[in-house]
């Protein structure tokens, strides 16, 4: 499958989690990256010899200025975004939710489509779709949008004014939908796991039979580039994951392996760990771990011929030692 031919790469977000290793890998291929920060940010620490062009832009809206951004880029890589946080402090979270992530992606992308820009990827989120699967179900791009919460609420009003730019303008837009991305350096669940696995802490999670989907940076950055560069991608939904489900028990099992720790994830009756968050006001926290959720992304392998680089094991491993892709 022919790419189309893009140079330059405008990357929002790009000293984020996933930005910087999207940053590192698109350089190593050979394309000129123009990174936009919050604050200045010097890239050299993670990208040795080799430039990233970094414009600080401040906290993005729908009144920012783009215009020097987005002069000669090709695509924009839409990653800048108010994600969910566990301690929420604005009084009207879903209002700020839709300040950066909705009003301020139609803004970028109605700038970008006057700056002669070819395409805009944006990520958003599996959360668009739903918050669990039942049974052996599986999410897919024909499902009904079911936001759980304000922050995939806003992610997908962004999506529907993406799209309405695009039928407005003339510009590509991809839209990627990942569920939960882990690799050195990931924030948020991952990051506790990892931590709580390596303290040798006893986990009462090993009674929970559910099938989750997870995404490696580096596949995802894989899958960005792909659609950032393949005349098939325009004006698509792509759901994708490593391909691998897995247990909750079964990743902080991996994890222990790759520590060299010992596993200390003991069996506990579920629906008693339930009513015990609950009383605690974890209730959302245990969910999410107990929880199933599957993806099918069969359409991306069909339209792109994307197949993840890099496995399940493997990137429990590249995680552990910090190795990025």
């Amino acid at each position: 499958m022919m790419s189309m031919g893009v140079q330059r790469l405008l990357v929002t977000g790009a000293n984020g989690f996933i930005g910087k290793s999207f940053c590192i890998e698109a350089i190593n291929r050979g394309y000129t990256v123009r990174g936009i920060t919050r604050a200045a940010y010097d890239f050299s620490s993670s990208v040795k010899n080799k430039d990233i062009e970094n414009i600080s832009l401040g906290n993005i809206d729908a009144n920012t200025d783009w215009k020097s951004a987005l002069l000669n880029c090709d695509v924009v890589i839409h990653l800048a975004a108010r994600v969910h946080v566990m301690r929420e402090n604005a009084k009207d979270p879903l209002s700020e939710f839709r300040r950066v992530n909705t009003a301020a992606s139609e803004h970028l992308a109605r700038c970008a489509a006057a700056s002669g820009v070819r395409r805009l990827v944006y990520v958003s989120t599996i959360g668009v779709n739903g918050f669990i699967t039942d049974g052996n179900s599986k999410f897919s791009e024909k499902d009904d949008p079911n936001p759980h919460n304000a922050y995939a609420l806003s992610k997908w009003e962004a999506e529907q004014a993406l799209q309405r730019v695009a039928s407005e303008t003339g510009l590509e837009v991809v839209i990627v939908r990942p569920p939960l991305v882990y690799g050195p350096g990931a924030p948020g669940n991952f990051a506790q796991m990892l931590r709580l696995v390596d303290l040798g802490i006893p986990l009462p999670l090993a009674s929970i039979k559910n099938k989750r989907d997870l995404l490696y940076v580096g596949n995802l950055v894989d899958a960005l580039l792909r659609c950032a560069t393949y005349p098939a991608a325009a004006n698509n939904t792509y759901l994708l994951s490593d391909g691998e489900a897995v247990s909750t028990p079964e990743i902080l099992r991996g994890l222990a392996k790759e520590l060299g720790v010992s596993s200390r994830v003991l069996p506990f009756p579920v629906s008693l760990l339930k009513l015990m968050a609950t009383s605690f006001g974890r209730a959302d926290q245990v969910n999410r771990l107990a929880g199933s959720l599957q993806i099918d992304s069969t359409k991306i392998r069909n339209q792109l011929g994307w197949l993840p680089p890099i496995s399940f094991q493997q990137g429990l491993s590249k995680t552990v030692r910090g190795n990025v892709i």
